[in-house]
């Protein structure tokens, strides 16, 4: 059993939306197709995967050095212990091999896309969803059927005012969605307060409603709008400050009571350490939004989640960021709190699979093995041009 071949291509996004921070006119993703030689319905069995979204394709890093340093290994060094199967573990240590600590995302995003597709194709080799593998061996066998998802949007976009907003929120809504993030922070403190307000009013509550900052607020605008956030009671306050800025989230998390929601722009497990050592942040309220094939991949997740269990942290307080079948099978499979869902969004990269169904704010996962990308029409359409 060996690997024969690792590809990539840059898909662009071709989206107009902005946040408070940047549009995503210019942003590319990569895709990634992990060929094997075992054969299934008589093709090899290949994993895919793609780097989340908001991070642009990594290519050159994947072709230069990570690609050839898994082409170049002895093929039985990469296989699990009974040699049935690869082992994802020791293909992250041959990627990490001769790599710099620190400097994370200059390599994470890249390291992390390959690591999921091996993981798809760890799946579709055992014949199983890649939830079930997931669960059988980080969660103690425990398979969840449903699990909560929320919705992001209240994206900033041309001639899109209140009315438009809210003709949104209710179409989300109407999909089974019962919890709402919204955008702040790229408008004036006044304006995004109307804004929420009227949204407010749609979805019945702020525990059913959240705001999303994008780490884009200076520091005397992060401390104001917290102070114009804290009466009405949100579900939670999304990346209030600079990722790095420790000092400032603490300040935040003193005067702001409601849950704070943040951590999908660190990339390592040293981070999200950091994050919780010195960031102030609430076992018993915020939540954490770590991107996991940004983020070296599920191996280096699943250390990450033991860190913060070891320091208090229960899973149900992780909520990654990423709108998409990676996301979901990770969260299904660790037993975490949630997962987001962008419809609409990102082209193709946006949603689940064609048939998945949001209930009550619940979202089925299907049986096909691996990730499920098969399920997923215009997508795997893309996917499968790369073999």
């Amino acid at each position: 059993m060996r690997i024969t071949d690792i590809r990539e291509i840059a898909v662009p996004l071709n989206s107009s939306i902005r946040n408070a921070v940047f549009d995503f006119s210019e942003m590319t993703t990569s895709v990634v197709a992990v060929v094997t030689d075992v054969i299934r319905n008589g093709k090899p069995v290949v994993g895919f995967a793609f780097n989340s979204t908001g991070r642009y394709a990594c290519g050159a890093q994947m072709r230069d050095r990570l690609i050839p340093r898994i082409m170049k290994a002895q093929p039985e060094t990469l296989l699990n212990a009974a040699g049935n199967n690869l082992d994802p573990e020791k293909i992250l240590a041959c990627m990490m091999q001769r790599e710099k600590p620190g400097g994370h995302t200059e390599r994470s995003v890249a390291v992390g896309t390959i690591e999921l597709a091996i993981w798809d194709a760890v799946a579709k080799i055992e014949d199983l969803p890649l939830h079930v593998v997931l669960a059988n061996q980080f969660s103690a066998g425990e398979v969840r059927k449903e699990i909560p998802c929320y919705v992001g949007g209240g994206w900033y976009a041309p001639n899109k005012g209140i009315p438009e907003l809210l003709d949104e929120i209710r179409t989300r809504l109407d999909q089974g969605y019962t919890t709402m993030k919204i955008k702040v922070g790229g408008a004036s403190v006044a304006e995004d307060i109307a804004r929420l307000e009227a949204s407010l009013k749609v979805v019945g509550g702020g525990q059913n409603l959240a705001v999303d900052a994008n780490a884009g607020l200076s520091p005397e605008r992060a401390l104001a709008y917290a102070k114009a956030l804290q009466s009405y009671k949100l579900r939670w306050f999304e990346e209030p400050t600079d990722p790095l800025d420790f000092a400032l989230l603490a300040e935040i998390t003193d005067i702001y009571s409601s849950p704070i929601g943040t951590g999908e722009n660190l990339f390592s497990t040293q981070d999200i350490h950091n994050l919780v050592h010195f960031g102030g942040l609430r076992k018993d309220r915020d939540i954490i939004q770590i991107d996991v094939p940004q983020s070296y991949g599920i191996v280096q997740f699943s250390r990450t989640v033991k860190m913060l269990e070891d320091r208090g942290w229960g899973r149900h307080s992780i909520f990654p960021h990423g709108g998409n079948l990676m996301t979901l099978a990770i969260v299904a499979g660790f037993g975490l709190g949630g997962c987001e869902a962008y419809p609409d969004t990102f082209g193709v990269f946006a949603g689940f699979a064609d048939d998945s169904q949001v209930t009550d704010g619940k979202i089925n996962l299907s049986e096909r093995p691996g990730i499920g990308f098969e399920g997923q029409n215009a997508l795997y359409d893309v996917m499968r041009k790369i073999v």
